[in-house]
């Protein structure tokens, strides 16, 4: 078994070049760390290092083995800073759209409760539109949805590029009105779909609304007609119609965090880790 005690040792020789530079920066003294590095090279079965009255270099051995001693330090070192930091505490009020919410949040969020258990967990789903009301009436903490039309607050998180779904076969009628599966007002995937329709002179009719995106996908599976999601953020069992190509290209939609004026320690650690996270979810077919 490799003592960190002695990777340790043997990581800060290599950088120091030196024995007793090295015994000097872990106060140690320069038999301690010749004990240290005779043990690791007895332990792993290979010379490490050519010592002589005026120098000292590694062995191609000890090259490979300061790869893994570099990686094994710089995982005590963050396996202590989380152990030795102060325990988060307190509640995280998360609105989020049901879409970002099918996708990998639940990962996200198992990953942040993993790391801090004391943490109390409030989580609202529901359309974007809603979401910014809640975060105006300072209900929520923080948000992650869909960009509003002329909204400037928020972090980017990524670009969605909204597509046409059905049940695989479906061939569209242009020649009849598109029969549109859609979230309920207020829904930025619904505005920019109804423009983009209306721009393009395309006659639609809805069939079908709900309050929610799994709602939309439940309906476009049983065959009621056309919804629309992001490219990323595709429903299961869902694919573009057959003529996809001759209906109204749809524009891409951003999705941000959005924060409120003052958070808490909780709040900031998830927003840090939602930001750095890929929100965009593998497109499921099957």
């Amino acid at each position: 078994m490799l003592n960190p005690v002695w990777i340790q040792t043997f990581a800060t020789v290599a950088a120091a070049r030196s024995f007793t530079d090295a015994g000097r920066q872990l106060g140690l003294s320069q038999s301690s760390v010749s004990e240290h590095i005779r043990r690791l090279e007895e332990n792993v079965g290979r010379r490490l290092f050519v010592r002589d009255t005026h120098s000292l270099a590694m062995t191609p051995d000890g090259e490979a083995l300061l790869v893994h001693a570099r990686l094994i330090l710089q995982a005590l070192a963050r396996a202590e800073s989380q152990f030795s930091a102060p325990r988060l505490q307190g509640r995280v009020r998360l609105g989020t759209s049901d879409d970002l919410a099918q996708g990998p949040l639940p990962k996200v969020l198992a990953a942040f409760r993993n790391s801090h258990p004391d943490v109390e967990l409030e989580i609202t789903i529901g359309m974007t539109g809603k979401l910014y009301e809640l975060m105006d009436a300072g209900t929520l903490d923080l948000m992650i949805g869909k960009r509003r039309d002329g909204e400037r607050r928020g972090v980017p998180l990524f670009h969605g590029a909204l597509e046409w779904l059905a049940v695989p076969g479906t061939v569209a009628d242009l020649s009849r009105p598109l029969p549109l599966i859609l979230v309920n007002e207020p829904s930025v995937t619904r505005a920019v779909v109804l423009d983009t329709l209306a721009k393009a002179g395309v006659q639609w009719r809805i069939v079908c609304s709900s309050s929610s995106h799994s709602g939309c996908v439940a309906a476009a599976r049983g065959g009621l007609g056309l919804t629309v999601r992001a490219r990323d953020l595709a429903g299961r069992g869902l694919v573009p119609p057959v003529n996809a190509d001759s209906l109204p290209a749809l524009p891409q939609v951003e999705f941000i965090s959005l924060a409120a004026r003052r958070l808490s320690r909780p709040a900031e650690t998830l927003l840090r880790l939602l930001q750095k996270s890929d929100l965009r979810g593998s497109r499921l077919d099957d």
